[in-house]
């Protein structure tokens, strides 16, 4: 469904499990981050009505979910710690378009988002089945869900403000960027690593 051409390996999951205060803490900033893109898409484009509107409501959601992923956190004994980094967004984010129309910077914003969120939905399928504590496996089930309507989101906005760009080429060369730096992640207990 989500078109990503390498699946994260299961026994990502044991890694996970060996740090679960290291995966919430880099899950809880993904989240904040996804909340900052969608309030930066409504920043930069205030005059597209129906975008705006469609990423307030992601905004919520992503805060929503960062305040879930926080109420885990406490109720597991752990601490949220500092900020990380995400290598994996920012090598994404190297790969997007900063030439041509405004909305050209609109679109290629909209397939970066669009990825982002195709490759948590379908890290976060992987928690959900595999992960040995049936707590975080729900928690992660319903999180996969919402994330694969934020992916469709992103990816119809994308389509809909699209100019000059050929969309589904455009997506192709997307998931053929993502699929050449995916195999680098996969080793650390962080959402995208």
């Amino acid at each position: 469904m989500l078109g990503l051409k390498l699946a994260t390996d299961p026994r990502w999951v044991n890694i996970v499990e060996s740090n679960i205060e290291e995966i919430l803490t880099d899950h809880a900033w993904c989240e904040q981050k996804a909340a900052s893109n969608a309030i930066s898409l409504v920043t930069y484009n205030s005059e597209l009505e129906e975008l705006v509107t469609e990423m307030l409501i992601i905004a919520k959601e992503e805060l929503d979910h960062l305040q879930l992923v926080h109420n885990l956190i406490k109720s597991k004994g752990l601490t949220l710690g500092r900020e990380r980094k995400d290598h994996y967004v920012n090598e994404l984010f190297k790969f997007m378009k900063k030439d041509g129309s405004r909305k050209d910077a609109l679109c290629d914003r909209l397939l970066f988002s669009a990825m982002i969120e195709a490759r948590s939905c379908e890290r976060f399928k992987v928690l959900s089945e595999n992960i040995k504590d049936p707590e975080l496996a729900i928690f992660y089930r319903d999180l996969m869900i919402s994330e694969a309507g934020h992916y469709t989101t992103f990816l119809g906005f994308a389509r809909k403000y699209a100019d000059n760009i050929d969309v589904d080429k455009r997506w192709a060369a997307w998931i053929e960027f993502e699929t050449s730096i995916i195999t680098n992640y996969g080793k650390n207990e962080t959402i995208h690593g």
